[in-house]
C-alpha cells in the first residue's frame, strides 16, 4: 500500500525507490514510536530547546502566549506528531483525537504514557458531539490530524493531483467559531532533534457559500502538508489507504 501511495503520488516514479521508500517510512514510525516513549527525558524543563528547534509565524506564537485564545492546530501524519503536541502542551492545554488501539497492552501503555503535561486525548468515537466546542471554549488548543480517510461527511480533495475524501472538523470549526486555525509539522532533523513549524494563521471569512468556503480551507490544509511531506517523504505514513477509488 506505501509503495502504491508513492507511486500514485509522484513521489517516486521507480517502483524500486519506492519500495525503498515505503521501507523508511515504516522505519520512521519505529523510530517515532521509540522518540514518543522517550519524550518524558527529552521535553523536562528547558532541556527541550535542545531537541526541538522552534520556527512559530509571530502571528501563531501571539495566540499561543494569549491565555484568552483557542487555537486549531491541523496537521498529518508527518514527522512526530506526539512530539509537537507535548511540547505546545507548555503554552497552553492540548486536546488531541485518539482512537483505542486494536492491541490492550498497547492500549494500556498510551493511556498511562498520553496524559503527560498539559495534553488529554478525545476519544475519536464519543457520543458527545460537542466535545472539540468544549475544547475551545475552554482556550486551548485543538490538534487535529486532517489526512485520513473521512468514511462519512468528507470533501473530495486533491492530496497530491487526487482527490481524497478529506475531514471537514477543522474547516467547519474555524467558520463556526472563528477560533485561529492554522497548520503545524514537526520533522525530524536528526537523532532526538527535531523542528516544529507552522504556517501563518489561516484566516477564512464566510462568503455566503458554506460549501466553498470549506473547500478553499481544506485545500490550504493539504497544500501545506504536501509541502512539509516534499521536504522529508520517508518522514510520511505513507501506509493509510489515502486514496479509495
Amino acid at each position: 500500500m506505501a509503495r502504491e501511495n508513492i507511486l500514485r503520488g509522484g513521489i517516486e516514479t521507480d517502483p524500486g525507490r519506492a519500495s525503498a521508500l515505503s521501507r523508511r517510512s515504516a522505519e520512521h514510525f519505529g523510530m517515532l514510536v521509540i522518540e514518543s516513549l522517550k519524550s518524558a527525558e527529552m521535553l523536562e524543563d528547558d532541556r527541550w530547546r535542545e531537541h526541538v528547534k522552534l520556527e512559530i509565524a509571530p502571528d501563531v506564537m501571539a495566540v499561543l502566549e494569549d491565555p484568552e485564545q483557542a487555537l486549531i492546530m491541523a496537521s498529518g501524519h508527518f514527522g512526530n506528531w506526539e512530539i509537537a503536541a507535548q511540547l505546545l502542551s507548555r503554552y497552553k492545554p492540548v486536546a488531541g483525537i485518539t482512537r483505542t488501539m486494536n492491541n490492550p497492552r498497547v492500549e494500556e501503555l498510551i493511556q498511562r504514557r498520553k496524559p503527560r503535561y498539559r495534553f488529554h486525548p478525545i476519544p475519536k468515537y464519543a457520543a458527545d458531539p460537542r466535545r472539540f466546542l468544549a475544547v475551545l471554549q475552554d482556550r486551548e488548543i485543538l490538534a487535529l490530524l486532517t489526512d485520513q480517510h473521512a468514511h462519512t461527511g468528507g470533501v473530495p480533495i486533491e492530496f497530491f493531483g487526487h482527490p481524497a475524501a478529506t475531514y471537514t472538523t477543522a474547516a467547519m470549526l474555524h467558520l463556526v467559531t472563528r477560533a485561529p486555525l492554522c497548520f503545524a509539522a514537526c520533522r525530524r532533523l536528526g537523532p532526538m532533534r527535531f523542528e516544529l513549524t507552522s504556517s501563518p494563521l489561516i484566516e477564512h471569512r464566510p462568503s455566503g457559500d458554506k460549501k466553498a468556503d470549506v473547500r478553499a480551507i481544506l485545500i490550504a490544509l493539504n497544500g501545506h502538508l504536501e509541502d512539509a511531506i516534499r521536504q522529508a517523504p520517508d518522514q510520511y505514513i505513507w501506509g493509510h489507504r489515502r486514496w479509495r477509488d
